[in-house]
């Protein structure tokens, strides 16, 4: 999930949202004010049930930031590291790079999430009441109260035995302390993730169906994510099974062509596709030869023709830190997901500071289809 827009970091962690998380606070807003507020509490204004339904909104989205926040700080803690968080329509997501070393961490890094927003949900309820001893308007005590109902739900239903949710972590990492074998562990915990998504995605359309229940399509939406993400799981599990023990120099491609940060485009167009630059990718260096970016054929191709003998490829290269980097002995399977979301599906190889190779998600499918092919028992 690639944010949109960027918030910085928290506790070192960079955090981001998603444009659909939009969605999510006018779903919330609405509620709230068209429903809940209104209905518990008549004779206010229009103005006050919107204005608090949106700040209820923002504040429901800042207990899912800790919610994530808190995967972040503890996979950190156990040598796992963390690409970012980015808030999206369906709540929240810590992209890990690499996967949790042991059981033990698994275990860790999963059970923070939901206790984190029982202990929110518990903190809220107290508040709630203490405001409700104090005289405080029952509309905002409404709010608080909400806030806290709606984090304990969260709680409950992310300690849901059923992969991605944590309590899908929680069980894979009983299975893998269990069995020994990680693979083993995540496709068990992502076939009970598939089996409560299309539970809801059933009960969500019977809703929308028999009883006329507009409501039951957002249970269906969640479902179809839960199968999709399970699913998705599961394949990198196999892939992490055939990939195990393969590091990236042994899949990327040696000592690529670079092309200097100060050439032009139009000497670079000079140069292919039959002279140097025989390739549609190619990774940037500055002057004094540390990698300063990666420029394609398709960023190229955006300078108008004009503009081609007076523009440098450094004013069009995609630059270092907005491109998937990794080191030569970094694990296959540990890079995949950063190819498989980088913009352009390659990363840099780079080793003290200099660009020793490039890898594209064809190198990781061809290095898997080799892998496959032997290592598959003849028939």
């Amino acid at each position: 999930m690639k944010e949109t827009l960027a918030l910085g970091r928290i506790a070192g962690v960079r955090v981001g949202l998603h444009w659909s998380v939009l969605v999510i606070v006018a779903l919330v807003t609405a509620m709230l004010a068209g429903g809940r507020f209104p209905d518990a509490h008549p004779g206010h204004s229009a103005w006050a049930y919107s204005a608090l339904a949106l700040l209820t909104a923002l504040a429901f989205l800042a207990s899912l930031l800790a919610h994530e926040l808190a995967h972040a700080v503890v996979a950190r803690r156990n040598g796992v590291q963390v690409e970012g968080i980015t808030l999206w329509m369906l709540g929240g997501v810590a992209r890990l790079r690499t996967e949790a070393p042991t059981p033990a961490a698994e275990l860790r890094i999963a059970g923070v999430g939901p206790l984190t927003s029982a202990v929110l949900g518990a903190a809220l309820t107290g508040l709630a009441l203490w405001l409700d001893a104090l005289g405080v308007s029952a509309l905002v005590v409404e709010a608080v109260a909400w806030l806290a109902a709606i984090n304990l739900v969260l709680a409950v239903f992310n300690a849901v035995p059923a992969a991605p949710l944590d309590g899908g972590r929680l069980l894979r990492a009983f299975l893998w302390h269990r069995t020994g074998d990680p693979v083993r562990a995540t496709r068990s915990a992502s076939a009970a993730g598939r089996a409560l998504g299309w539970f809801m995605v059933v009960t969500g359309f019977a809703a929308v169906l028999f009883r006329g229940n507009l409501s039951g399509l957002w249970p269906a939406l969640v479902g179809w994510f839960l199968i999709a993400a399970a699913t998705e799981e599961a394949r990198h599990a196999e892939l992490g099974g055939v990939l195990a023990g393969l590091r990236v120099r042994q899949v990327m491609t040696r000592d690529p062509v670079t092309v200097p940060a100060t050439a032009t485009v139009a000497a670079f167009l000079a140069e292919g596709p039959f002279g140097a630059y025989r390739h549609s990718a190619f990774p940037v260096l500055a002057p004094d030869g540390a990698p300063a970016g990666l420029v394609t054929v398709r960023l190229v191709d955006r300078v108008p023709l004009q503009a081609r003998p007076t523009t440098t490829i450094a004013d069009v290269m995609r630059p270092l830190s907005d491109v998937a980097t990794a080191t030569p002995d970094e694990p296959v399977v540990d890079l995949l997901p950063r190819l498989e979301t980088s913009a352009d599906r390659r990363a840099l190889v780079l080793d003290a500071g200099r660009v020793v190779g490039i890898v594209t998600l064809a190198d990781v499918s061809r290095a898997v289809s080799w892998l496959t092919a032997t290592t598959r028992p003849r028939a």
